[in-house]
């Protein structure tokens, strides 16, 4: 149980209310914050404003996905049209230094504030428990892209997937499973052997541009720059690429419009089209880390 531990949940979307009843449920007393528009509250959470006083009774403090941008803006789907949430330096420094946060992805400046602030800091999406099963709406989300936005099928397509690690695998086994050939651009020689095994044809990403007049479709996971404009030349027009990388992807968006090769990008697939399980995952993984601390402590006393 959560009993006594204190937690403030400040912004998001869908997949903070499975936190929030998660929480609930093992009485940790919940106060959240930009929630003010929700039509069901969360029965058992607490509305607040965002104060210094809140945080500075914080244990654990949980944001949203993408923590904060490089001004300290929050995103908070449910919030006032007119309220901005923004979690200030000034804001950061009364958080008690036992006070853990969590979030998806951190950028920058919230990496700084918890630094200066002598703050622990755990990105959800680097923990294997998190980022493999979110692959799983992620590969999901993906598919209905690519049948909603193109006029063949994936049975039979050439689908390129760019990158295997925990979203790339997932990817790759999902369009095997419906029958296309699937395609993996790995950027290790020993990865070939790994992928061939797997039933899949392999290829160094810096062999992309030999193959890529075969695609179809083209998912990539690789956070830089590889679908440039020379890579973008060899393709088929009908080609379809979705990017699944997070923001600014890697692909060269603007020559991949000149050449009216359609391309998206499509970070938070999970909050977007199963946020109710991409919520639980998450909240599994917080309350498995907390009680994980309790127990810990328990067994020093």
């Amino acid at each position: 149980m959560l009993t006594g531990v204190r937690i403030v949940v400040l912004g998001g979307d869908a997949r903070q209310l499975e936190v929030i009843h998660r929480c609930v449920e093992l009485d940790a007393s919940v106060s959240i914050v930009g929630f003010d528009t929700l039509e069901h509250f969360p029965e058992g959470a607490v509305k607040e404003t965002l104060s210094e006083k809140l945080l500075s009774s914080a244990d654990v403090l949980i944001l949203p996905v993408v923590g904060c941008d490089d001004s300290g803006n929050i995103q908070a789907k449910y919030a006032n049209g007119d309220t901005t949430l923004t979690l200030t330096a000034k804001l950061a420094a009364e958080l008690p230094k036992h006070c853990t946060i969590f979030t998806g992805m951190a950028k920058p400046y919230l990496k700084e504030i918890c630094k200066q602030n002598k703050v622990r800091l755990i990105e959800l999406l680097d923990r294997d428990d998190v980022a493999i099963h979110n692959s799983i709406p992620t590969a999901e989300g993906a598919i209905m892209l690519a049948i909603q936005k193109t006029d063949f099928t994936i049975h039979n397509s050439v689908a390129f997937v760019l990158g295997l690690g925990r979203t790339g695998f997932t990817m790759a086994k999902t369009l095997q499973g419906l029958g296309a050939d699937v395609r993996v651009a790995v950027r290790r020689e020993e990865d070939i052997a790994r992928a061939s095994v797997m039933g899949l044809k392999p290829f160094l990403t810096r062999d992309l541009e030999k193959h890529a007049g075969q695609a179809d479709l083209i998912f990539n996971t690789i956070p830089s720059m590889i679908i440039t404009a020379q890579i973008l030349s060899k393709m088929k027009s009908k080609s379809f690429i979705i990017d699944l990388a997070s923001a600014p992807g890697g692909t060269d968006f603007r020559y991949a419009e000149k050449r009216g090769i359609q391309a998206m990008l499509a970070p938070g697939l999970p909050g977007i089209v199963a946020p109710k399980t991409a919520g639980v995952i998450i909240a599994n993984s917080i309350v498995k880390l907390l009680l994980g601390e309790q127990n810990d402590r328990g067994n020093k006393q």
